[in-house]
């Protein structure tokens, strides 16, 4: 039952940040990735900064999503946005 709730997380959370970012998105799939990693790195900061690690839905999708947001701004540092041409 978790692994089904951080794929939930990860398709909401790598949804609205492609759309958040303006790009052409990395696909259903990429984006449930970005998605679920950004969450991963979005608790991690709001550890670090002293923020719960764990709250409800909305929370944990806000979450996601900053953490999507920033993984997803460092894969276009570093392919020069190349998921554009595919």
């Amino acid at each position: 039952m978790f692994i089904i709730w951080w794929i939930i997380v990860g398709l909401i959370a790598g949804f609205l940040t492609g759309k958040l970012m303006k790009g052409s998105g990395y696909g259903a799939i990429g984006d449930i990735v970005i998605g679920i990693i950004g969450a991963v790195i979005g608790g991690f900061i709001m550890q670090k900064l002293g923020y719960a690690g764990s709250g409800g839905l909305i929370y944990t999708v806000i979450v996601a999503i900053v953490g999507a947001v920033l993984l997803t701004l460092l894969l276009r540092l570093v392919t020069g946005n190349r998921a554009r041409n595919l």
